[in-house]
């Protein structure tokens, strides 16, 4: 009995575990209440941006050499970490949360549901976000050395040509689909899996929507990105991007594999027998 406990415990899940246990957190999230969807995207709209701020700690105290970005970038995971282990509705997760129950059902109510959550928790972290870029940019909160790379991370993030930004959020929105994969099959790595992912999104110069929307926030409130140039030059692509590389990307790839698996075969008596 212990040679058998021992043997379940050290086999990972397989991808078809993985599927049902992130499709089922998907089916939860698209049941729940109105309420609970804005409160929980404007708590991650907020925290969301530790990673910029903890980004520009970074930035304020290091020397200008050529490593820096490697260490700084690490600052980026920090909000990330909040709102991942905090469970917190982000956009960028639902990309493929509630994809799963989407393609699996494949029904009109699936359809409806996706996007009500969608639009709620967009809004919501948006909003979050705005939060937090007014406090950047009015409070007087910070040094004069920890603001100016506050501003400098959000040019920076927001300088991209649209099209540029759009491939550049692709990467980003599968890297976090990919953590939203991996967490069901590595408990006691989930920090690691979530610092090393967002790293990476930071390291790559990747585009994510909502760490981003702080950063866009930032440049519009003090005046420095016009509102026409922040919606259709940054953050629709960014969003487009993300989507794409979250949704198209890797949850449909992430199905392809187990489709054979959880789809009931066909009925063979439904095609008349003699």
């Amino acid at each position: 009995m212990e040679t058998e406990q021992a043997i379940r415990e050290a086999t990972r899940l397989n991808s078809k575990m993985i599927y049902e246990v992130v499709r089922r957190d998907g089916d939860e999230e698209l049941e729940r209440p109105t309420k609970s969807l804005i409160w929980s995207g404007l708590a991650a709209g907020i925290l969301i941006s530790f990673s910029v701020l903890a980004e520009a700690v970074f930035r304020s105290h290091l020397p200008d050499t050529s490593w820096r970005p490697l260490v700084e970038n690490l600052g980026y995971s920090f909000g990330f970490l909040m709102v991942i282990l905090g469970r917190m509705q982000l956009f960028t997760e639902n990309t493929i949360t509630t994809i799963l129950p989407l393609v699996a059902e494949r029904s009109k109510r699936c359809v409806v549901l996706v996007l009500r959550l969608w639009g709620i928790v967009l809004v919501a972290n948006v909003a979050g976000a705005a939060l937090a870029g007014a406090f950047f940019v009015h409070a007087e909160a910070f040094s004069p050395e920890l603001r100016a790379a506050i501003f400098d991370l959000s040019a920076h993030a927001t300088g991209f040509p649209p099209l540029e930004a759009f491939l550049r959020a692709i990467p980003a929105g599968v890297l976090v689909a990919g953590i939203v994969w991996m967490m069901p099959g590595q408990s006691g790595n989930e920090v690691w899996i979530i610092v090393l992912f967002t790293w990476l999104i930071a390291a790559g110069d990747f585009t994510h929507v909502i760490a981003g929307a702080v950063e866009v926030w930032v440049m519009l409130l003090d005046g420095r990105l016009m509102i026409g140039e922040a919606i259709g030059d940054v953050f629709l692509p960014i969003l487009a991007g993300n989507i794409f590389g979250g949704t198209l990307v890797f949850a449909l790839l992430a199905w392809g594999q187990v489709k054979a698996e959880v789809e009931p075969p066909p009925d063979e008596n439904s095609h008349g027998a003699k």
